[in-house]
């Protein structure tokens, strides 16, 4: 047999027919071959005997600020805290930078910094907001993985919530280009007016913010989007929902025959109100942490398979705008840094909750994999593949701490917890960028998806 470039020897390996004890042969950044007892030789190897082979995360759903707010997390740093966590794609979120990503222009230049800079593989959402329905086509064909939109005040003047006129128009045309479209799914006019009512009154402690935010601004939004959505015929997938209610309300326009899926967060799994109540601002975010009965049925919905996906929602900020002594709960910045954590605590609830491995995978890698068009070379740890892998410490526990948080800003929710797995490394095209829990210096090699100028320039293939 062929030279390897790396084999992968001895571990427990998820694959998609279950878990087996196999080596798995890597060759020009892809899986060449998968068998017990590999009889082949390889430039390099790594022993992973008692240590889970997993396939590597996709996580659809993170914040960073590259161009324009790199102060808050960047490409550089932000990859690397994701692969520190196992993720070897992530899909970067277009609000949070100067420019957003709703235009071409705005997303090739965010492209060409992502590869320079980033350890890991991605893809880009754009944006759609008022007054840029033309260019969601042009957006499409240079490569967007899909569109996002708010239904709730953003609180960002770059990257408005969309009005109803645009949300239909911006629906049909992102049906006719085959392309998702992800909601942030709360009515503005209930959340708006009840926070009105609630700094009126003065009342802004933890438990009027999650008044403010109830579940039903959450069921009421999503069960609009849906409606929409029948007219339009537009894909749709709900970021970070948070209460069983809008899961059901979704689970029934699957059973309708809809094309929707649904993620929830890791931290609204783990965590839930009392965090807000004792930590602050650290735990804000839109929708909140519900309380613990809540929490409770969101950990039923992942173990039943109800969610499509897990995702991080990494979403940070410097602690200056967070910081109780210049503001309020209400005034300040809303999101939760935590993007190296979605794989160890879905493993943390594989354990706690006896969720096989072989769904962790699904949610993590699979069908994220599936849904936005990647799964003829990411997803899954099979023959063809890109090596993608994370392998695993099952029994050995990883405490977070601000040395072993590779995001920019460490004051994080995570901060302190200890999981009961930890990531030993992380393995990108067949590339090592994590070793013994250690990213390494690997700038720069992970790629984007398929860009292209709209006016026809030759599509470069990467993500694979």
């Amino acid at each position: 047999m062929e030279q390897m470039d790396l084999i992968v020897r001895n571990g427990v390996v998820v694959l998609p027919t279950g878990v087996e004890q196999v080596d798995i042969g890597i060759k020009d950044g892809k899986i060449k071959v998968i068998t017990s007892g590999l009889a082949a030789s390889a430039r390099h190897e790594w022993n992973a005997a008692g240590q889970v082979v997993m396939p590597g995360m996709i996580d659809v759903h993170v914040h960073f600020s590259e161009p324009g707010r790199e102060h808050w997390e960047g490409f550089s740093t932000g990859s690397s805290m994701m692969a520190a966590g196992g993720c070897t794609t992530f899909f970067d979120m277009p609000l949070n930078g100067i420019p957003s990503t709703v235009n071409c222009e705005a997303l090739l230049d965010k492209a060409r910094l992502g590869n320079e800079k980033s350890v890991v593989d991605f893809g880009l959402w754009g944006g759609l907001v008022p007054g840029n329905e033309d260019d969601l086509a042009p957006l499409a064909k240079s490569g967007v993985i899909g569109f996002k939109a708010f239904l709730s005040t953003t609180g960002n003047k770059e990257f408005e919530a969309v009005d109803e006129m645009t949300l239909l128009s911006g629906m049909k045309k992102i049906a006719k280009l085959g392309k998702v479209l992800a909601l942030h799914a709360e009515s503005a006019a209930i959340t708006n007016w009840l926070k009105a009512e609630k700094e009126q009154a003065g009342c802004v402690s933890a438990d009027d913010y999650l008044a403010t935010r109830p579940i039903l601004a959450e069921v009421e939004a999503v069960e609009r989007a849906l409606y929409y959505a029948e007219i339009t015929g537009c894909a749709l997938h709900f970021v970070h929902i948070s209460s069983e209610a809008a899961v059901g309300k979704i689970e029934d326009a699957k059973s309708r025959g809809m094309n929707v899926t649904v993620e929830t967060c890791a931290h609204y799994l783990l965590f839930n109100h009392d965090a807000l109540r004792e930590r602050g601002s650290i735990a804000k975010c839109a929708p909140p942490l519900r309380e613990a009965s809540e929490q409770k049925k969101l950990i039923e919905l992942v173990a039943a398979g109800k969610f499509d996906m897990l995702t991080s929602d990494h979403s940070p900020c410097p602690y200056d705008m967070k910081d109780p002594k210049d503001f309020n709960l209400f005034q300040a910045w809303g999101g939760i840094s935590g993007g190296q954590f979605t794989l160890l605590a879905a493993l943390e609830l594989s354990q706690t909750n006896h969720i096989p491995l072989e769904q962790i995978a699904r949610m993590t890698a699979s069908a994220p994999a599936e849904r936005f068009d990647l799964a003829d070379r990411k997803g899954k740890i099979a023959v063809g593949m890109d090596a993608d892998l994370a392998i695993i410490g099952l029994d050995t526990p990883f405490t977070v701490t601000e040395d072993n948080y590779y995001a920019k800003h460490k004051q994080s929710l995570y901060m302190g917890h200890t999981f009961p797995s930890s990531i030993v490394g992380t393995i990108v095209r067949g590339k090592v960028v994590v070793q013994d829990g250690r990213v390494l210096e690997n700038e720069g090699i992970g790629k984007n998806g398929q860009w292209q100028k709209p006016e026809g320039t030759q599509l470069v293939d990467i993500m694979g």
